[in-house]
């Protein structure tokens, strides 16, 4: 009866972590699937594993090549892997039940709480990343930063310059900057993207 628990409070805390978590902060519906998915499987096959004569290093170790695989497949940032992360080790302790219920399911409410802290709005502040190839040779740093502060008209958290061509007169930088919070129509509040624009 109590793996039956585990089960409910897989299938609870997996709905948490990607309807209350990662699409209200993250806005990515496509990676729902990708989500879901891994975690149930995982679920099912930890569930099959532990009444089959086959051993559990070996089927974890399958999902660790599976899990490599789906990341190599599509660039996904920091947070969306620590998101895909949480759904596999959700589904492995939903899966093994090694040890007490109550154990494994404090361990679950730990990853949820870990997730729910690390990715508030609050703490992880929202940045966006690109590659950007300027028009002219700059070496001084804080004049690309000035410049592209101008480009972008959003904060510079960092920028790296990665080529500087004195034939062609450019420079490409890799540029990370905070989005800019500017006020809804609709009476929202929505996260510009002034990069893709230049």
């Amino acid at each position: 009866m109590s793996q039956y628990v585990l089960y409910a409070a897989n299938l609870i805390a997996i709905t948490v972590l990607v309807f209350g978590f990662f699409l209200r902060r993250h806005r990515r519906p496509e990676l729902i699937v990708a989500y879901l998915t891994p975690n149930i499987g995982v679920l099912a096959v930890t569930t099959a594993l532990g009444t089959s004569t086959i051993g559990a290093g070996l089927g974890l170790g399958l999902f660790g090549i599976l899990s490599i695989i789906r990341l190599r497949s599509e660039e996904l940032t920091q947070t969306e892997v620590a998101y895909y992360f949480a759904a596999l080790t959700l589904g492995l302790l939903g899966g093994l039940g090694a040890t007490s219920t109550y154990v494994v399911l404090a361990l679950m409410a730990c990853v949820l709480l870990a997730i729910a802290i690390g990715d508030h709005p609050r703490i992880a502040v929202r940045t966006e990343q690109q590659s950007m190839l300027l028009e002219r040779v700059i070496i001084d740093q804080a004049e690309i930063e000035n410049h592209l502060e101008q480009l972008l008209k959003a904060p510079i958290s960092s920028v790296k310059v990665i080529k500087t061509d004195i034939v062609n007169d450019t420079t490409l930088v890799d540029v990370r900057y905070r989005a800019v919070r500017q006020t809804d129509p609709r009476g929202g509040r929505k996260l510009t993207r002034d990069a893709a624009k230049v």
